[in-house]
């Protein structure tokens, strides 16, 4: 039942693979994808070109290693979306393993550019975030383990994939990244509550990661500073936060005009955590209110696709995926208008940064996979009594 959709489609045989991809992809989804893309290019022209010139580069430096990732990027989504969901499950638990190996190994090799959190691997020509490439093969590899848990006599799946997932989270408090653990946790807690979870435990585990938080507070002063920075009553107007409550405020609802913010020159992180706070002093309200809306359309039409899937693979897939893009878009921009402490996430393909757009490239693509419209019997087939002719 793996390879099946929810779907009415007529079977169309010897049907070539482009136009049955067209037929059945989510075009709302994949449409709202391109033009976030297209935003963050625009944007990238006027918030890269500052950081290019303190760092002695062509103005458009950045914009155009944005281009070149963000192509890859949408190239690895869209042959990743032609895919079966079989093909795309052992693709994401041989990515996986691969991602889990270069995380572990960051402690030892990896570097952290100044920023006081060792989560890169500098290659010189770039930098690589294994914790970026980990969210999709997380994603598939916790679906398969509660998938096979819902089985007859299957194994332990609930109870394998909690364990994996505490071993990830802490493996990036270590450098640390709390924010990246916080969000593998809810994309993991997502699933679980999918798959059947009782009540009792999610709370359970809620109070533990309430635990967790008054601890890393007590022992990280990484962590304590941010929270610190958040409850206060007053802004420091010279911090990023402070700096970007401010362009947000002087946007207002169009903008003070395309080039003319000036934000982006105080902020050393504009064109990557902050670039919202850019969308909103040149371009106003208006901006902010479309990209919320091309997130929502992305996030809403796969919920509906997989809302009906009867597939525990897929649904439990789809729904991890859908929950990480999702969120991390919803932390990005939280924690630009200060609803949220400061996490360090980018803006799906809106913010600059090659290992954040290549794999949410891969979560796109896999996420498109998992929700194509495929054909299927009737639901009551699968719910034939035994002895009954076919």
């Amino acid at each position: 039942m793996t390879e099946m959709v929810y779907g009415t489609l007529s079977v169309r045989e010897n049907e070539p693979i482009l136009p049955r991809w067209w037929r059945t992809v989510d075009g709302w989804a994949l449409s709202s994808v391109f033009l976030l893309f297209a935003i963050g290019l625009l944007l990238g022209l006027a918030a890269s070109p500052p950081l290019a010139a303190r760092n002695g580069l062509e103005p458009f430096h950045y914009v155009q290693r944005q281009a070149i990732f963000g192509g890859m990027a949408l190239v690895a989504m869209l042959v990743l979306s032609m895919m079966s969901p079989r093909a795309v499950r052992r693709i994401g638990v041989f990515g996986f393993v691969l991602a889990f190996a270069a995380l572990a190994l960051l402690p030892a090799f990896g570097t952290d550019f100044g920023k006081g959190a060792v989560r890169w691997f500098s290659l010189g020509f770039a930098a690589v975030q294994p914790s970026e490439f980990l969210k999709p093969g997380f994603v598939i590899m916790a679906a398969w383990l509660l998938a096979a848990g819902l089985e007859i006599n299957g194994p332990p799946g609930r109870t394998w994939s909690l364990i994996l997932t505490l071993v990830i989270v802490g493996l990036l408090a270590i450098q640390p990244d709390f924010g990246q653990a916080t969000l593998f946790l809810f994309g993991w807690g997502v699933m679980y509550f999918v798959a059947g979870a009782p009540f009792l435990l999610l709370t359970g585990l809620a109070g533990l990661v309430l635990f967790g938080g008054m601890f890393a507070y007590e022992n990280s002063e990484h962590f304590a500073r941010r929270i610190d920075g958040f409850l206060s009553a007053e802004v420091d107007p010279t911090t990023q936060i402070g700096y970007a409550a401010n362009a947000i405020r002087e946007g207002g609802l169009f903008g003070v005009g395309v080039g003319e913010g000036q934000v982006k020159w105080s902020l050393p992180d504009a064109h990557t955590d902050f670039i919202i706070a850019v969308a909103a002093e040149e371009y106003g309200m208006v901006l902010i209110v479309l990209i919320i809306a091309l997130y929502a359309v992305i996030v809403l039409s796969s919920l509906w696709r997989l809302i009906r899937e009867r597939d525990p693979f897929i649904r439990l897939a789809g729904t991890g995926l859908v929950t990480v893009f999702g969120v991390q878009a919803l932390v990005n921009m939280g924690v630009a208008v200060r609803l949220l402490p400061a996490k360090g996430m980018t803006l799906p393909f809106v913010s600059y940064g090659g290992s954040s757009l290549i794999a949410m490239g891969i979560v796109m693509g896999m996420l498109f996979a998992l929700t194509r419209s495929r054909p299927q019997g009737e639901l009551g087939d699968h719910f034939r009594p035994v002895g009954a002719g076919r």
